[in-house]
């Protein structure tokens, strides 16, 4: 599931260090990094945005006040240096209020929460839980030492990058191809593998077990990324037996 997001920040640093962080996580999308709530506000009128990470002491106009005025606002996340305004941003029913300077894993945290305000939102009536990426086709073509090859999504066990380059490790063979991580992650149904490192996608059907903070396949231990645990373990604890 793609995230589409905008920044609403009238301080350069502070849109930055949040830019950094939204590009160190392929699932979100930065539509728009907004230096005021005016710019927001257009965007909002000409896009879909999911969730929107929303500073409160802005000229003009304060974030709060945006805020009021929106008739059907995104997800909010506030990002501030001031805490005092957190009683007034939690009745305005935002999902989290982050203090300045944000820590990365606390920004985990905030987007941990958007996920799960959009999973329980989604009202697509054709969408089973965990199917809402489901593919119709069980294959796909790739290119590998110059041939064009049908893979089988059951034949795979996982997925290793390596650069601008992936590491296809199949049932029978390994092939490498000229694909990214995160176009491959694309590419693959979201029902049955899930990105657990930025270097690996495993298919759920493969796993033999889990300790710690890896993953075993065939005898292949494969870490598990801090930004990507908590989503991994989520999903897993949908299948386990109480």
């Amino acid at each position: 599931m793609k995230i589409n997001c905008i920044i609403v920040d009238d301080e350069i640093h502070a849109r930055k260090v949040l830019e950094k962080y939204i590009q160190d996580l392929p699932h979100i999308n930065l539509v728009k990094s907004c230096k005021n709530a005016l710019e927001a506000m257009e965007v909002l009128g000409s896009h879909s945005i999911d969730a929107m990470f929303l500073d409160i002491n802005m000229p003009k106009l304060s974030g709060l006040n945006f805020l009021e005025n929106l008739k059907n606002p995104p997800i909010v996340v506030i990002t501030t240096a001031y805490r005092e305004y957190a009683v007034d941003a939690y009745d305005l029913d935002v999902i989290d209020y982050l203090h300045k300077p944000i820590p990365f894993p606390r920004f985990i945290k905030a987007i941990s929460k958007i996920e799960e305000k959009l999973q329980i939102t989604d009202k697509t009536p054709a969408a089973l839980p965990g199917e809402e990426n489901k593919t119709t086709e069980n294959f796909i073509f790739i290119k590998s030492d110059k041939k064009t090859i049908k893979l089988n999504f059951e034949d795979i066990k996982y997925i290793e990058g390596l650069g601008d380059y992936i590491k296809m490790h199949t049932e029978t063979k390994t092939l490498v191809s000229k694909l990214t991580v995160k176009k491959m992650e694309e590419l693959l149904p979201q029902d049955q593998f899930i990105r657990v490192h930025r270097s690996f996608i495993i298919s759920l059907k493969r796993i033999d077990s889990i300790e710690g903070n890896q993953v075993e396949i065939d005898n292949q231990k494969i870490p598990i990324g801090q930004m990507y645990r908590q989503s991994f373990m989520d999903l897993i604890n949908k299948f386990l037996k109480k």
